[in-house]
């Protein structure tokens, strides 16, 4: 029970296999962990912990209570008999009823970014509330998946391939964890000259993985780009912190990054995508921050999409889309007014590929 393990802080835990009658397991619907419901002649398996500590109860509460779980007190059988156990069941009316739960489909999608999720989770213990934690679940499952999605890594034909110590994390020291994660650490890496560096210590932004798009359809050699009031010019002292961009969002947990290009295009500008074209994957800013770019084309009509206003009032989004010409969104580059740096980059890569879209289409 590597997940159980992770969130007591201990592998010494005295476990034995239980059931629980006139219940059962399901999926909470549209969401990636089990919740037991009653059900008369159905039964709930399970484990047992025996022995618990009030700090292991502690550290199991704040855990669960991030997926708005209480404890109640129920009878389960063992190999021993009947005994009282307590059992975390869902608060009513926060979650649904999914399908039947299988505990090898979600090892296989979801295991991976539980366990990188509950690191980030028990990291936080003794420092902010479960409630809170309830609040940042999804994101932080998101972060774990960025971390998975992040074994795909790019070829390496001119840059180092590493080896085995070439770097390592050698210290944590105390940073920040909310929505983002400022993570405060020491560094050691082999040098091109082949020495070892000393300890260099350094903060990293850990943000997330984002699905960017740029609509373009080749007939009417127009694009879509949207634009939003962005915090990052407004606490810069920008004096225009509306910016054109892409229309992007953040991968969710488990979520292919063209999956989020396509949900997000019909959040931010109410039109559906089929066909999506890899442009490009990268760092946003290597050089301090873990965010990371899925990039794509979307070949599509835009002869009567009007520009308008999208985006989630939920998510406190106020987004316009405008359709613009080619040449005319070339001349915003030209000139400075298009000044986030993965709608130029995008353009730029539609120019070179621009001649042959419209030659085929």
């Amino acid at each position: 029970m590597p997940l159980l393990r992770l969130v007591l802080g201990r592998s010494d835990a005295d476990l034995v296999q239980a059931t629980l009658s006139d219940h059962a397991v399901y999926w909470a619907k549209d969401q990636a962990f089990p919740m037991i419901v009653a059900e008369t002649g159905s039964t709930a398996k399970g484990v047992l912990a025996r022995g618990l500590s009030e700090e292991d109860v502690a550290r199991l509460n704040y855990y669960e209570g991030g997926f708005a779980y209480d404890l109640a007190i129920m009878e389960v059988a063992t190999d021993m008999g009947s005994e009282k156990a307590e059992v975390f069941f869902p608060q009513a009316g926060i979650w649904e009823k999914g399908e039947p739960w299988s505990l090898a489909d979600w090892q296989i999608r979801w295991g991976g970014i539980t366990m990188g999720a509950a690191e980030d989770v028990m990291a936080r213990y003794g420092h902010q509330s479960a409630a809170e934690i309830q609040r940042l679940f999804p994101y932080l499952r998101a972060r774990a998946w960025a971390g998975e999605l992040a074994a795909d890594t790019a070829p390496q034909t001119l840059r180092r391939t590493p080896e085995a110590g070439d770097f390592a994390i050698v210290k944590d020291r105390p940073g920040f964890d909310g929505f983002f994660r400022m993570r405060a650490f020491d560094l050691q890496y082999k040098r091109f000259d082949g020495s070892l560096s000393g300890d260099v210590p350094r903060e990293c932004l850990w943000a997330f993985d984002a699905a960017l798009v740029l609509p373009y359809d080749p007939n009417t050699d127009q694009v879509l780009l949207v634009e939003q009031l962005r915090f990052g010019p407004v606490v810069r002292g920008d004096k225009a912190p509306w910016v054109l961009e892409p229309i992007a969002g953040l991968v969710d947990a488990g979520e292919d990054p063209a999956d989020t290009a396509r949900r997000e295009a019909m959040e931010e500008a109410g039109i559906a995508l089929t066909d999506l074209r890899p442009m490009t994957k990268v760092y946003g800013s290597p050089g301090y921050s873990t965010e990371f770019f899925h990039c794509y084309l979307a070949v599509c009509d835009l002869s009567e999409v009007q520009g308008g206003q999208g985006g989630l009032p939920s998510e406190n989004e106020d987004i316009r889309s405008h359709v613009v010409s080619f040449d005319a969104a070339m001349a915003l580059v030209d000139s400075g007014e298009v000044n986030a740096g993965p709608l130029a980059m995008m353009l730029l890569w539609l120019a070179r590929a621009r001649e042959s879209l419209r030659s085929t289409s």
